[in-house]
């Protein structure tokens, strides 16, 4: 394949930190180049050296002759006096842009919603990183560069992302990298992962699931001691081996040595246990949604809202930007009072919420880490292990250099942790998590969701992070036309209800009318996968609670009672299953 650019024993240094030190690394046609690594260790500062916006204080860049390449960097360079229009399209008129397919695509799957004519100065943040991403990639490129390009994008708008790398070259032209924190989309585009860490980049094949088996086999070859062997990425591997394997079938992904590697790793979380803990610290009763609707003023945002939630429910709300899922949290939390209808809290439940902002961390923030750690509880449990607050923190990714650092003066990652920590420190039973993967990178998200595996509670996940949606919930609901519906495909249903409410009668052409159902049996084929794989969850569970009404005390009526309430809804919930794979297969041919 023919080289597109590279660097040759790359070093930069910055006066207190060097970043890369003999970095020589290429980029061919053909390559998508997904890239990871901590906050801070420089993915952003590579892009910019293969980019040309950073110079290398030694080594060289080498780029073919005449290379178109175009990179989308984390801020915007729009500008504010120009129309959304003319920042997409420039002066090309209408009849030129309009008849390209391609563009109006673009045009479509990114900006439908934001008007031509609007002036880029009055635009969201979210539309400001929209109407960029588009002006992008309506360009004719050798080479896309690409800076936490799902940032602002929702759970369809980081699918047809992905649908469009896909597509935008053969397989042997062309050339992609792309720094993200979302998984899930470097699973779907990339072909290969550079990881950045200690001055060094280092190169995997395949995307995240397949670079996860090679660097625990890495960490094995490199004989460490087995409680670094026992480490959150076995973990991860064995989630993504067990409960997501349309992933792991990828080629290069080696599923016999991903076996016997989780051979002894047990499943992510014992369900069963951690029912019987959240029942205890909260009782049967948590939050019910009684026929609620709520409006603001004249505008109707949720409409007979009914939702019962549970003592470990692990529970996910998606819906389209808008839609009233931050109201529905409301809701929950006590915040959002009902137009009409009931909500109906549970007397010992206590709520804590890991928000968008850091609104939390105004009070303490001219205090040092270390001083805010010694006035919280002097242990927490995890994995029944006793953590000081100091320890959960490190990890989770903290560095104790940053233990004396003020909190006004933290990064975003770093006050995210931070944020974090303080919530579950202070002991809530219901923990609600509201797109909480912004600022954060892939090791911190992996160690955040190890500590939610042991997390005696409900959890509801707000996130357009669709593998932190199934790594960490059982199930998945969306907001359609101001109700709440239950989805027991998870997010592939959400997906495919969502195309199918916004298709109109086209008037395509045949092949269009063609590719579009190839795209909706795909899509299909997905959403029975997902199906699949929560029936065999909830078959795990039914027998989990067969083996404990086995061994509960015959005489009491109202903990049988209880049991056989929870065995019936459970059995509910897996006759509509078994019904959605009914369809989802005539639909999947």
């Amino acid at each position: 394949m023919a080289h597109l650019l590279g660097t040759e024993s790359v070093r930069l240094e910055y006066p207190t930190k060097v970043v890369f030190d003999a970095v020589t690394i290429g980029v061919s046609e053909g390559d998508r180049i997904g890239i990871v690594g901590r906050n801070g260790d420089g993915k952003s500062s590579l892009l910019g050296i293969l980019d040309g916006r950073v110079i290398p204080n030694d080594g060289k860049v080498t780029r073919r002759n005449g290379l178109r390449m175009g990179a989308l960097e984390q801020g915007d360079t729009l500008d504010d006096a120009s129309t959304v229009g003319h920042a997409i399209v420039g002066d090309r008129p209408e009849h030129v842009w309009a008849g390209e397919p391609r563009i109006r695509e673009i045009i479509s799957g990114l900006v439908a919603d934001v008007g031509w004519d609007t002036l880029i100065g009055t635009l969201s943040g979210g539309q400001r990183r929209r109407v960029a991403l588009a002006a992008l990639l309506v360009e004719d490129w050798d080479l896309v560069i690409l800076d936490e390009p799902t940032n602002h994008l929702d759970v369809e708008g980081v699918q047809w992302l992905a649908d469009h790398l896909r597509q935008r070259w053969t397989k042997t032209q062309g050339g992609l990298l792309v720094v993200t924190h979302d998984r899930w989309f470097l699973d779907e585009v990339c072909t290969a992962t550079w990881e950045v860490h200690d001055r060094v980049v280092e190169p995997f094949d395949g995307g995240y699931a397949a670079y996860v088996l090679q660097r625990v086999e890495r960490d094995r070859q490199a004989s460490t001691i087995e409680a670094k062997r026992q480490n959150l990425m076995r973990k991860e591997l064995a989630w993504l081996r067990r409960g997501a394997p349309a992933r792991t079938s990828k080629p290069k992904f080696r599923i016999d040595a991903a076996n016997v590697l989780i051979d002894d790793v047990p499943p992510p979380r014992d369900r069963v246990e951690l029912a019987k803990l959240a029942t205890a610290r909260l009782g049967k009763d948590v939050v019910d949604i009684e026929n609620v609707s709520v409006s603001y003023g004249e505008n109707v945002v949720l409409t007979d809202v009914t939702w019962r939630i549970g003592p470990g429910d692990r529970l996910a709300v998606l819906g389209a930007n808008g839609a009233g899922k931050s109201t529905l949290l409301g809701l929950v939390s006590g915040t959002v009072l009902p137009t009409t209808g009931r909500v109906k809290r549970g007397k010992t439940v206590k709520i804590g919420m890991l928000d968008q902002r850091f609104n939390d961390l105004e009070e303490i923030a001219d205090d040092r880490v270390r001083e805010v750690l010694a006035r919280t509880r002097t242990t927490f449990t995890v994995d029944g292990r006793d953590l000081t607050p100091a320890q959960l923190l490190e990890r989770l990714g903290f560095s104790r250099d940053h233990l004396s650092a003020r909190v006004a003066d933290l990064s975003g990652g770093q006050k995210r942790r931070l944020q974090l920590l303080l919530v579950l420190l202070a002991e809530p039973n219901v923990l609600i998590l509201d797109e909480p993967t912004n600022d954060v990178d892939t090791d911190m998200l992996t160690a955040m969701e190890d500590l939610l595996d042991s997390w005696p509670g409900t959890l509801l996940v707000v996130s357009h992070d669709r593998y932190l949606v199934e790594r960490t919930t059982d199930m998945q609901y969306a907001i359609f036309d101001r109700g709440l519906r239950h989805l027991p495909g998870g997010v592939d249903e959400y997906l495919r209800l969502r195309h199918a409410e916004s298709q109109t009668v086209p008037e395509a052409a045949p092949r269009e009318v063609s590719a579009s159902s190839a795209a909706e049996q795909r899509a299909a084929a997905k959403a029975l996968q997902a199906t699949e794989r929560k029936l065999e969850r909830l078959g795990e569970r039914i027998e989990a609670l067969h083996s404990t009404m086995a061994a509960h005390d015959p005489s009491d009526y109202l903990g049988l009672g209880r049991l056989h309430d929870e065995l019936r809804d459970l059995e509910a919930e897996v006759a509509e299953l078994e019904n959605a794979w009914l369809e989802l297969s005539e639909q999947a041919g």
